[in-house]
């Protein structure tokens, strides 16, 4: 049973499984991906209701370019058959999207642009899709950034710390994750918000993305909640703090 006051704020997850999840059933890779979408929406409103503020889904990395084309199509059709507004609607859920745009066909780009203005009144949880992202892309992308501000003198050598760095990131208006999951078997994070997860929880399954459901949803959370987040601390410090 899972503690609702001790819900993640922020639940990112890498929906892997898609493409075995179809070859199982001897269907096509892009059925998997459309089993995937559509269970994306489930997540979506079962963490709106536990009170998650955000979420945050690999949705296609750079990497993903490299795919056979006829895939790659079929998952930017799908990605913008996903973007329902009763979705958001219903649940008071905006939405975001992180990564390189640009790379991205123009149709994409135009659809995901105006549905972020059409949910940003929306003040519940904060759904984000990581589009054509990469996080090494995202890191040399700040330092671009923080270079140029250092050399039209907006800011100095001296300035650039950790906080600068969060700032300049696709993400810097969100917090960092508390929890991250990973789908399908693979444990590795493949190029996903490197520098945010630095201190997440981390919880690995084997549940392909298309039945990951309530029950794989409320696990993952119950595994983060049996773990003490130390921060660096000792688990004395972090006792001591947690009865003051």
């Amino acid at each position: 049973m899972i503690e609702t006051n001790n819900i993640p704020q922020h639940i990112a997850i890498i929906m892997d499984g898609n493409g075995r999840w179809a070859m199982d059933r001897g269907l096509d890779r892009t059925f998997g991906h459309k089993a995937g979408l559509d269970n994306l929406e489930t997540i979506t409103t079962l963490c709106s209701n536990l009170g998650v503020k955000y979420l945050t889904v690999y949705a296609f990395s750079i990497e993903n370019f490299n795919r056979p084309a006829y895939e790659v199509e079929a998952l930017m059709g799908l990605v913008l058959s996903f973007i329902k507004m009763d979705l958001f609607h219903n649940n008071n859920v905006s939405f975001h999207v992180v990564g390189d745009r640009d790379r991205l066909p123009k149709s994409v780009q135009d659809k995901l642009r105006s549905m972020e203005e059409e949910t940003a009144m929306y003040d519940g949880m904060a759904m984000t899709i990581a589009m054509s992202y990469s996080s090494k892309q995202e890191l040399v992308n700040a330092s671009k950034l923080i270079a140029q501000k250092v050399q039209n003198g907006e800011m100095s050598i001296d300035d650039i710390n950790e906080e600068a760095i969060s700032q300049n990131l696709w993400t810097s208006w969100m917090p960092d994750p508390d929890l991250l999951i990973r789908t399908g078997g693979e444990v590795r994070i493949s190029n996903y918000l490197l520098w945010q997860c630095a201190y997440s929880e981390f919880y690995f399954c084997d549940t392909y993305w298309p039945d990951f459901g309530e029950k794989e949803l409320h696990q993952a959370i119950e595994s983060y909640q049996n773990r003490q987040r130390r921060f660096g601390k000792t688990e004395a410090q972090v006792e001591e703090e947690d009865n003051k």
